[in-house]
C-alpha cells in the first residue's frame, strides 16, 4: 500500500474523503508545488524547499486562503521523502494539506540525453490564472494529451499574438547569439495584438535557479518575446521543471499555420546545454543557489 500524508497524518492507501462541497473538488481550487527530494534532504540546496514553499505561500495570501501548520507540511513532506525522490504538496482554501510522492519518470534518463519533440499548441491551451500553480490544470493536461497523439512529448503553449510562453509542465530556454532566452514571466497581449489583457507564464523554481546561476557565472540571460519565427532560429531548445531538471527539445512539431505541420529541429548536443546540465550534476560551482 502506497503512503501518503494528509492533514497531519500518514495514512495508506490511494483515496481521500472530500465534501461534496469541497471548492478543490468543485472548482480545483487548490494550490500545489512538486519538488525533487535530492538525498533524501528537504535541505539540499536542489530540493528548493523554501523557495517550493514560498510560492504556495504566495498564492494563499494573493487568493486570501488560509495557510497551513508549515512545521506539519515539513513533517509530512520529511516523512514521504524518505521512500520517495517526488513529492507533490497541495494545500487546500481551509488551511489543510495533502502530500503524495511519486517515484522519477521512468523515461527521465533518455529524455535527458536524447532531447523529446513538443508540439505547438493553439492559443486555447493558455493555463488559468498561470502565475499561480492551482489544481485547475486542466488546459495543460489537454495540450499534453493533444500532443501525445500527435507523436509529441511536449505541448508548447501560445498566446493569441503567436508568443511562445511555457510547456505544459515547465519553462522554456533556448540558446542564440552567445546567450540563453527564456519568455517573461508577464506581459500585456495588448502590445502585439488587438487583445487587451495580461498573459502571465509561471515562475519556475528551476527558471529562477537557472537565471541566478548564470547570473553568478556572469553570463547573459535575456528575457523576451518569443514568436515562432524568433523561436526556430534558437541553436539548441529546452524545457527546465523540478523533477524533469533541463530536458532538450530536438523537433519542435508547428501545425497552427498551415494544414501540413512544419518540423524545426534542433542540436541536443550543443556545448551550453551540455554546460547548463551540469549544474544539476555539480550544484557546489554555483554556491548559495
Amino acid at each position: 500500500m502506497e503512503e501518503f500524508w494528509h492533514n497531519g497524518q500518514l495514512k495508506t492507501g490511494a483515496s481521500i474523503t472530500l465534501s461534496l462541497t469541497n471548492p478543490g473538488w468543485l472548482y480545483g481550487a487548490t494550490v500545489f508545488t512538486t519538488l525533487r527530494v535530492y538525498a533524501e534532504s528537504l535541505d539540499h540546496p536542489l530540493t528548493a524547499w523554501s523557495a517550493h514553499c514560498d510560492r504556495l505561500e504566495f498564492s494563499l495570501q494573493a487568493f486570501g486562503w488560509r495557510s497551513p501548520d508549515w512545521n506539519t507540511v515539513r513533517q509530512g513532506s520529511q516523512r514521504l521523502a524518505e521512500q520517495y525522490p517526488v513529492l507533490r504538496i497541495t494545500l487546500f482554501p481551509d488551511g489543510s494539506e495533502l502530500i503524495t510522492g511519486r517515484s522519477l519518470p521512468s523515461e527521465l534518463t533518455q529524455n535527458q540525453q536524447q532531447g523529446i519533440t513538443a508540439w505547438i499548441a493553439g492559443s486555447e491551451y493558455q493555463r488559468s490564472l498561470a502565475a499561480h500553480k492551482t489544481g485547475n490544470y486542466l488546459s495543460c493536461w489537454l495540450a499534453l494529451q493533444e500532443a501525445q497523439r500527435r507523436g509529441a512529448q511536449e505541448a508548447i503553449l501560445t498566446d493569441s499574438a503567436g508568443h511562445w510562453l511555457e510547456t505544459s509542465t515547465g519553462n522554456l530556454w533556448g540558446w542564440a547569439d552567445g546567450s540563453w532566452w527564456t519568455p517573461p514571466l508577464s506581459h500585456s497581449s495588448c502590445e502585439h495584438s488587438n487583445a487587451p489583457g495580461k498573459i502571465d507564464i509561471l515562475p519556475g523554481i528551476v527558471r529562477s535557479q537557472v537565471i541566478s546561476w548564470l547570473k553568478w557565472q556572469n553570463e547573459r540571460t535575456n528575457e523576451s518575446h518569443w514568436f515562432g519565427d524568433r523561436a526556430t532560429q534558437f541553436e539548441t531548445l529546452a524545457y527546465t521543471n523540478s523533477v524533469r531538471q533541463v530536458i532538450p527539445i530536438h523537433t519542435v512539431v508547428d501545425g497552427t499555420t498551415s494544414k501540413d505541420p512544419v518540423c524545426h529541429r534542433f542540436n541536443v548536443n550543443h556545448p551550453a546545454l551540455q554546460h547548463l546540465k551540469a549544474r544539476f550534476e555539480n550544484p557546489d560551482i554555483c554556491p548559495g543557489i
